[in-house]
């Protein structure tokens, strides 16, 4: 689809990433470091704990605000009193102009891309760049 300019539209679909960990919030941040590492990822989507519960999200920044700077033992703290709560999303058919004028609004690195109620990817400012066609397809 195009937009009336003649550029091409893309989508939060389209260059989302559709790989997304999760970790309970009572999970210490020693655990929520592990996964980290282990998934080869800095953020971890914290899960609800029911339906009428709202995401959290745990960044590394997140573990070295709370935890390293503040002196504390990661394996004491629970993911759930170092976590941004709630959410939020963007829909999965959003353009991206729109996208990253919401992320630079709400000052997020990150956004968890939602359909039908559930989490269906997570974009980054980098992916904005890096795989969008807008700015050529030097980097797809």
């Amino acid at each position: 689809m195009m937009t009336a300019s003649g550029t091409r539209i893309v989508r939060a679909r389209d260059i989302m990433n559709t790989t997304i960990h999760y970790i309970d919030g009572m999970a210490t941040v020693s655990e929520a470091a592990q996964m980290m590492r282990k998934e080869k990822t800095t953020s971890l989507i914290v899960q609800k704990r029911g339906p009428d519960d709202a995401w959290g999200l745990i960044v590394s920044q997140d573990i070295i605000r709370g935890v390293l700077i503040e002196g504390k033992k990661a394996d004491i703290v629970n993911v759930y009193e170092i976590m941004a709560k709630p959410l939020i999303t963007t829909p999965a058919e959003m353009d991206i102009r729109y996208v990253a004028r919401l992320m630079n609004r709400v000052g997020v690195r990150r956004m968890p891309v939602e359909e039908s109620g559930k989490l269906v990817g997570m974009i980054t400012q980098a992916d904005l760049i890096l795989k969008s066609s807008l700015f050529g397809d030097v980097f797809l």
